[in-house]
């Protein structure tokens, strides 16, 4: 058998030649330079026509095998990232995807070896991302965030990052938007994943906000009204089993000492994961502008100029925006308020968010004149016996939520009218009438009648008149004087355990009333305690106790009464959707209802009975029919017969029949 002799193919098979250089590339030097020589002539031959549709294949496997053994050889192949830069940077939008896609993994394997500096690379790839080439921006999108957190993985890059940050606000207000919004989404990635969390990225992205794009500028808003930290379903499914996978799966499987000891080792890395991740601190983008009232002036600015050529969605999320830096950092913006009351009406479509944007855009530093209009419209619109009780009930609990932040605003006659609702028919307006005239038991009894202020709590007694402008400061911790209390008692009685050794008389004084302390005596006693002792847990506990038996105990004798503690809540940094939309529905429990219910569930139920399927009902019923109307004491002996016999009774029964035909 003739067979042909097989030389050296290395030449010809590069992906051996590049496993066996990586090996050993001293001893294949020839053979690399033979390749490096071969791609530097197709390079020049590419450099004429970058535009070609077909490039070659050679060069594509050339550029990956010189980029693969690029730190073998760092001396001799010290232009070739320049090469690729320098090709990519002028014929980029001209060349076939293929090719650019090759080139740009090429650069990437470079940028995995540290071979080239990331600020080029980086700085390159956002300018590609203007390519209609989707797989090209995706792949370039996941290498720019990967990059990025592995270049500030072990501490912070700060001169990467300025550099970067600046390049990225001018690629903000490209003209192509396909390469603003990937800009935005990667500085808005960056910062859920805690590496770019500093006061410039959230600068750059509030400039976003004020894009001519509605992409860009729908992503920029929503990402301050959004969570700051998301969770990854990629992270999260890497972490491995949980804590109750782990503990089901020992439980079943057979106990042996190397799996008691992998139980253990995955329990504690378990703990400290938990411990790595409550040591985060993550503060809300909103709280890092640099200009927040110039940035809310600027915004309301674009909802006015533009409102015309602006979608009602975009609207809402400005509306939002702006509400919440009025309510977070208190800021004045008297113009707001009468924009919002122009679609103060149930009938609008998003009527309930508007009046979530009221209550956020509402906070104690605000004029009162200002925010007395719109709570006469809300009640005017919704708190009217013409509505449904649903929406007297959102409109109550909307006037709750506003006047818990600016508790002036409501004057004393509407807040007599709107607490007369207590008493009405329906149970959603009478739950939030009540909540609202809880409310103001608590913050401003005096503006209330006096039959509705209740009696007097020991909390209500120290609630001072609210005035506009005035901080309430406290000079120490509020129920700290309930410490001083129990120390003069212990005080006490060691003083009665010295008078009881010492047999002596002790003049006792017979008062009837019991001597309270005045205010001014609680107050420094507070301060006092406050200043010169380190409360403990259980010190902490004790005030908060002693807060809590204060609004449920009268102000004179000792009797108590419930009280709701439905407005803990109230007054918060952020209103919610939920807190508006509450309405309180409660099935009625009376005996005519519940025999209502038993009625209308047995209509429908003649279908499922017994129907005779006979042509003739009025015709005789056949035993099986009588058996059923029976009462069972009569036929239980009968049914004990008719259980399935065995095989043995059967050929019994079948012998002695045959038996009884033979001897006839």
């Amino acid at each position: 058998m003739s067979y042909r002799k097989r030389g050296n193919q290395l030449p010809n098979n590069i992906q051996q030649l590049q496993n066996l250089i990586k090996r050993d590339p001293e001893s294949y030097q020839d053979e690399f330079h033979q390749q490096y020589r071969h791609f530097q002539t197709q390079m020049a031959v590419f450099n004429h026509n970058p535009s070609c549709a077909n490039p070659s294949k050679d060069l594509l496997e050339l550029v990956m095998f010189v980029s693969h053994v690029s730190h073998c050889y760092p001396d001799k192949l010290s232009n070739f990232s320049t090469q690729l830069l320098e090709v990519l940077g002028n014929h980029a939008k001209v060349m076939s995807p293929e090719s650019r896609l090759c080139f740009c993994k090429a650069l990437m394997m470079l940028r995995m070896k540290d071979i080239v500096s990331p600020t080029a690379v980086l700085e390159l790839f956002f300018k590609l991302l203007c390519c209609r080439d989707q797989i090209l921006r995706k792949i370039l999108y996941e290498h720019i965030v990967m990059d990025i957190k592995s270049v500030n993985s072990k501490r912070k890059n700060q001169k990467l990052n300025s550099s970067l940050q600046n390049f990225m606000y001018l690629m903000l207000k490209d003209s192509d938007v396909k390469a603003a919004k990937m800009s935005l989404d990667v500085m808005v990635e960056l910062y859920r994943k805690q590496i770019w969390n500093d006061t410039k990225t959230v600068n750059v992205i509030v400039e976003a906000c004020f894009s001519r794009v509605a992409k860009v500028q729908v992503a920029a808003l929503q990402f301050f009204l959004g969570k700051d930290v998301e969770e990854d379903d990629s992270e999260s499914e890497n972490e491995g089993p949980t804590l109750k996978e782990l503990m089901v799966s020992h439980k079943v499987t057979k106990k042996t000492r190397k799996k008691q000891r992998k139980l253990n080792k995955s329990l504690k890395n378990i703990s400290k994961q938990k411990k790595q991740k409550a040591c985060l601190f993550n503060f809300s983008a909103i709280h890092l502008i640099h200009d927040c009232q110039g940035f809310a002036e600027r915004l309301f600015a674009r909802l006015t100029q533009e409102s015309a050529n602006q979608r009602f969605e975009i609207k809402m999320l400005i509306l939002n925006l702006i509400s919440r830096l009025i309510g977070l950092h208190e800021l004045i913006l008297l113009n707001v308020y009468p924009y919002i009351q122009r679609y103060l009406k149930p009938s609008h479509k998003e009527v309930t968010k508007l009046l979530l944007f009221t209550a956020q855009a509402s906070h104690a530093l605000v004029p009162p004149d200002a925010i007395e209009p719109l709570l006469r419209t809300i009640a005017n619109n919704f708190i009217t016996e013409r509505n449904s009780a649903d929406v007297m009930a959102v409109g109550l609990n909307a006037v709750r939520e506003v006047c818990a932040r600016c508790p002036l605003a409501m004057s004393e006659e509407l807040l007599s009218d709107l607490v007369e609702y207590k008493h009405h028919r329906d149970r959603p307006v009478l739950a939030a009438a009540r909540s609202l005239l809880q409310l103001y038991r608590l913050r401003y009894p005096q503006l209330l009648k006096k039959r509705d202020r209740g009696r007097p709590t020991t909390a209500s007694v120290e609630v001072q008149v609210p005035q506009f402008g005035k901080e309430d400061t406290k000079t120490g911790v509020p129920g700290a004087e309930v410490l001083v209390d129990e120390e003069e008692e212990l005080v006490s009685d060691t003083d009665d355990e010295e008078s009881d050794e010492d047999d002596e008389w002790i003049n006792v004084s017979h008062s009837d009333e019991d001597e309270e302390p005045r205010e001014d005596e609680k107050e420094e006693d507070t301060e006092s305690i406050s200043v010169n002792r380190l409360f403990t847990q259980e010190d902490h506990s004790k005030i908060q106790r002693h807060q809590l038996e204060k609004g449920i105990k009268f102000s004179k004798t000792g009797s108590k009464r419930k009280m709701s503690d439905s407005g803990a809540h109230w007054g918060d940094e952020l209103a919610t959707l939920d807190s508006i939309e509450n309405i309180y529905k409660k099935r009625k429990h009376d005996k005519s209802s519940r025999m209502e219910s038993v009625l209308d569930g047995k209509t429908d139920k003649t279908q499922h009975k017994y129907r005779v399927k006979r042509a003739n009902p009025l015709a005789s019923t056949t035993n099986r029919e009588k058996l059923k109307q029976k009462p069972f004491g009569m036929i239980k002996n009968k049914m004990k017969i008719k259980t399935k016999r065995s095989f043995r009774e059967k050929q019994l029964s079948l012998r002695k029949s045959l038996m009884k035909r033979m001897k006839r």
